[in-house]
């Protein structure tokens, strides 16, 4: 079998080679993602069900590609995929166990608990699970088809980059629209069910979760370029891509997403921290010279940071004011309020089937029951369709055995790295790290 280098060499283009897959890999993912944030952030059943129908191909070329490149592709695949087959088949013999029962009652349909078999894996709702399952599975495997397939940095940095554009495109039309205080998406063409909505996504928070992670993949880019490019900054992209990161950034506490604008920040603390240590070792013998580049790169990041706030001052301030108010009904509750009720009928539900939960997207349909918290002005139940804690629900919906699996898929690549990252890979790591600890709150 041929290696990727050697098939690039002799120009194979047939359906398995390494060329062809790299292409189709990179093509297809980019296409999927940016089809997932113009449609709504992926958060309407059309634009979800297109993700799933589109993300279905990386499923069977992650096959086709696996497997057809013989021993040492199965091997990979199983290597990096028994998490991802075992969730699977957890997740499906949920399915089997049905835990809730639908009813209707003049003209509403509701769900009664009837227990199945309390210790093996079961759904409260098995084909909103399949739904789920289909989904979930399109989009992790045609991300990992990026590990699997695609062999050369330079076309990676080229999707990487291409991946930066559409997130500035996003930014720069978000940013537009709030401007102009467009009554609903597209400049008023689509009506959103959340006051708080930006750009082509229908809640901020969701929003600012994505754009924290393309910030950082932003600032690894404009590192890379930075400390490689023989032309100097200024020459290199390094300086368009400090002007991506500026409306990105900018555009976070705009939509009004208070936890990614902390975030977002502690991210700059550590990308401005590397590029001071950078330039500490760089100019090691010119004193002055490094004095005059930090006190620079001091007055370039205050101007931006004013900017911003500039920019997004009446945002901020109204959102400041929230908090504020927030923090007064805190004190006088002696907690941190409705979320950590929430928070604590959340975790009744997951203590109830601890292992294996109540099922993958049963939450909306479980929670009810556990639900203490009603409405101050007619004491009705208030809805929860998210538990605001991604933690906290996939506890609920997988167990403790769905939710270990869950992270392997993630884990057991990381473990596999054969050196520390750095650079561009160390930012994007970054990022994700940043969002994994924003999914505790939301």
């Amino acid at each position: 079998m041929k290696s990727p280098a050697e098939e690039t060499a002799s120009g194979n283009s047939s359906p398995l080679s390494g060329k062809f897959l790299e292409h189709a890999t990179l093509g297809h993912l980019g296409a999927l993602l940016i089809l997932a944030s113009w449609g709504f952030g992926g958060n309407a059943p059309w634009s979800r069900l297109a993700v799933a129908g589109w993300g279905s191909l990386g499923i069977l070329l992650c096959l086709a590609g696996g497997l057809g490149r013989g021993r040492e592709g199965r091997q990979r695949l199983v290597r990096w995929l028994w998490p991802f087959a075992l969730f699977n088949l957890l997740v499906l013999a949920s399915t089997l166990n049905p835990t809730m029962r639908a009813l209707t009652l003049d003209g509403s349909v509701l769900f009664a608990k009837t227990g199945g078999h309390a210790h093996v894996p079961g759904s409260a709702r098995p084909s909103l699970t399949l739904s789920a399952l289909w989904l979930f599975d399109a989009m992790f495997l045609s991300c990992f088809n990026l590990a699997m397939f695609v062999r050369r940095r330079r076309f990676l940095r080229v999707f990487l980059l291409v991946v930066a554009v559409n997130a500035l495109a996003l930014a720069v039309f978000g940013t537009l629209q709030k401007l102009t205080r467009a009554p609903g998406l597209f400049f008023g063409l689509v009506p959103s069910p959340q006051q708080r909505f930006f750009a082509s996504f229908i809640y901020h928070n969701h929003w600012g979760a994505f754009t924290l992670l393309m910030t950082a993949l932003c600032l690894g880019l404009v590192a890379h370029y930075a400390l490689r490019s023989p032309r100097g900054f200024w020459q290199s992209p390094a300086f368009v891509g400090l002007v991506a990161v500026f409306f990105l950034a900018a555009s976070i506490p705009l939509s009004g997403s208070r936890s990614c604008t902390a975030l977002v920040l502690v991210l700059f603390v550590g990308a401005f921290l590397h590029w001071v240590v950078h330039v500490l070792r760089r100019n090691a013998a010119q004193s002055r010279s490094r004095l005059r580049t930090l006190t620079a790169g001091c007055l370039a990041l205050a101007v931006a940071v004013g900017l911003a706030y500039q920019l997004a001052e009446p945002v901020i301030e109204q959102r400041l004011a929230t908090t504020r108010e927030q923090l007064v009904v805190m004190r006088a509750q002696g907690g941190i309020g409705s979320r950590a009720v929430l928070y604590r009928d959340t975790w009744h539900m997951a203590r109830d089937r601890l292992l294996f939960g109540w099922g993958m997207a049963s939450y909306p349909s479980v929670f009810y029951i556990y639900n203490t918290q009603t409405s101050p002005a007619d004491r009705l139940p208030v809805f929860y369709y998210d538990a605001h804690s991604d933690w906290l629900q996939s506890l609920a919906e997988l167990g403790v055995i769905g939710t270990l699996l869950l992270g392997l898929h993630a884990l057991i690549p990381l473990l596999s790295l054969r050196r520390r990252p750095r650079g561009l890979a160390a930012y994007l790591l970054a990022g994700c790290a940043l969002v994994l600890l924003y999914a505790w709150v939301e």
